[in-house]
């Protein structure tokens, strides 16, 4: 704006002039800055649309957007931790259309799972919380099955009442997923790392994962996200993020491990399936000049086979003799630390950022 401003008084325009044209020189940086910006790669590109949500922060105010599903009436469904309305009920066009929720202050994962035609959801509280101070602080995390509405149906057992965590193990979880018999596998990924797996009615089975095994490959660090993967239809998989080795890695549905997928320089949270590929928010990332964190991240989009293809608001991923090689965030950061990514029917994404100065969702449009 500064250089725009020297442009126009080298040009001898007057004050008036100059003030006019100022204003207008803003609404078109605006337009192309928020509106015609393209980003992504190959067949995956996307304008970008900062001001989709239709909303009062001021209203309904946002600490931090986590994740995003859609119902069975088409409405996006956002999960926070502002205690005010830890939900946010979103058209498609980003009219707000409801609110409620205030028992999640570490709202974090959320999970919909259609059982029976109802629409159920599985609310993550992570632990994490910004106390009355404004410090964060952290309590035992939980897991949580409501209808779409936010009635309560039951909490999923700490492990520790159970006999399944030692005293020292944390519990601070961060997602679930539900599998086609309507198992429930929690990943603890701010806690002890373990993927716990639950029957629909909240008796433990099983767990896997931690950080002490003598095959390093069921080792997870930061195990952010957990997916059921239905790309092969006879043989469903689920996909753990690894976050801290900048990896997912791929399971059995009782836990022995099949492979790893390397991200590198991503450092990502849950793998979001649709149609053949996966998606997912990262988190924090670092450009070619190897600045990192600060308003960091961006999204990636695997294909069928785990090839990357495009990464919006990030580099083109590049591979050479078969192995992706760093991937960076564009050297004009877009997102502050995505979190996660909805995907809609007309392949439209939604990103939700964490740390984002408390905005709202930022909608990408498929072009």
């Amino acid at each position: 704006m500064n250089n725009r401003r020297s442009f126009l008084k080298k040009s001898a325009l007057g004050a008036t002039a100059l003030s006019t044209t100022s204003s207008f020189g803003f609404n078109i940086l605006k337009k192309t800055v928020l509106e015609d910006q393209i980003i992504g790669h190959g067949d995956f590109k996307y304008k970008v649309v900062k001001d989709w949500a239709q909303m009062s922060v001021a209203h309904n105010p946002i600490l931090n957007c986590h994740e995003m599903q859609m119902d069975s009436k088409g409405r996006l469904i956002m999960l926070g931790d502002h205690t005010d309305n830890n939900i946010l009920v979103f058209d498609k066009s980003g009219k707000l259309l409801d609110y409620w929720g205030t028992r999640y202050p570490g709202g974090h994962g959320l999970t919909l799972h259609d059982e029976g035609g109802e629409d159920m959801l599985y609310i993550v509280d992570c632990g994490w919380f910004v106390d009355r101070t404004g410090k964060w602080s952290k309590q035992a995390g939980s897991v949580s099955k409501t209808t779409v509405d936010g009635r309560l149906l039951f909490n999923l057992p700490d492990p520790h009442t159970i006999g399944v965590y030692t005293k020292e193990q944390e519990y601070l979880p961060t997602e679930t997923a539900i599998g086609p018999n309507g198992d429930i596998y929690v990943a603890d990924g701010y806690g002890s790392d373990f993927i716990l797996q639950f029957s629909p009615k909240g008796e433990f089975i099983r767990k896997w994962g931690g950080h002490d095994n003598s095959d390093k490959n069921y080792d997870l660090h930061n195990a952010h996200g957990v997916a059921v993967d239905y790309r092969d239809k006879q043989n469903p998989v689920l996909v753990v993020t690894s976050r801290s080795d900048m990896s997912f890695k791929f399971f059995t549905l009782d836990g022995k491990f099949i492979k790893t997928v390397e991200l590198p320089g991503a450092y990502v949270c849950r793998p979001v399936l649709d149609d053949d590929n996966i998606y997912a928010g990262v988190c924090w990332s670092e450009n070619k000049a190897g600045h990192r964190f600060s308003n960091s991240g961006f999204v990636t989009i695997m294909d069928g086979s785990n090839k990357v293809v495009s990464n919006p608001g990030g580099d083109a991923p590049e591979y050479k003799n078969g192995k992706l090689q760093q991937m960076y965030q564009s050297e004009n950061a877009i997102f502050n630390h995505g979190h996660d990514v909805f995907v809609d029917e007309d392949k439209n994404l939604y990103v939700c950022q964490w740390n984002a100065n408390r905005t709202p969702p930022i909608k990408l449009e498929r072009v």
